[in-house]
């Protein structure tokens, strides 16, 4: 289709991208109903489940990364894994921004290893699978590294998925933009 539609669109799913895993550490030290002390602040995800709060824009970026590939190819999407997790510095203690980049760093890359087989195939298929095996690595390792434990893993999932939900649309945009790999 158009290219310069979809290097636009791609561009803006790059530029969204790289603010999603900053504006997710910021979240998680900043943002929520509940504060725990020396821990994360944490928003409610489902009733009676609690996740912290950064769980909603990294579920957006497990699709926006998708987008990225689809509009302006692997590489890109590459490029902005490892942007992504380097602008973290600039908003998180190292804790933190070790935590939030190795796990962010394994869960797109996983994303990747999935999605890209499968999106010449089946669009939709391959963003909500490679998102979901995406989520999970994700919350795994992070909460693992950064807190210890597994506590929030219900509510880490439960908030990502309802993100991969609501950025599903996007997909039916990306059919009409990028109908096929970049």
């Amino acid at each position: 289709m158009d290219l310069s539609r979809r290097t636009r669109v791609g561009t803006v799913a790059f530029v969204a991208f790289l603010g999603c895993v900053p504006l997710a550490n910021w979240l998680i030290l900043h943002i929520g109903t509940v504060c725990v002390p020396d821990g994360p602040c944490l928003v409610p995800v489902a009733p009676g489940v609690m996740a912290p709060s950064g769980v909603l824009t990294v579920g957006v970026a497990l699709v926006l990364r998708d987008v990225v590939q689809r509009c302006l190819g692997w590489r890109s999407g590459l490029l902005a894994i490892a942007a992504g997790t380097a602008l973290s510095a600039f908003v998180a203690p190292p804790s933190l921004v070790f935590a939030s980049g190795t796990a962010f760093v394994l869960s797109e890359l996983a994303d990747f290893a999935v999605y890209t087989p499968l999106q010449r195939r089946r669009l939709l298929l391959a963003v909500v699978v490679s998102s979901m095996g995406g989520l999970v690595v994700d919350s795994l390792v992070f909460l693992s590294l950064a807190f210890g434990g597994l506590a929030f893993l219900p509510g880490q999932i439960i908030g990502k998925v309802w993100a991969v939900l609501f950025a599903i649309p996007l997909v039916r945009l990306l059919r009409r933009v990028a109908p096929t790999p970049a």
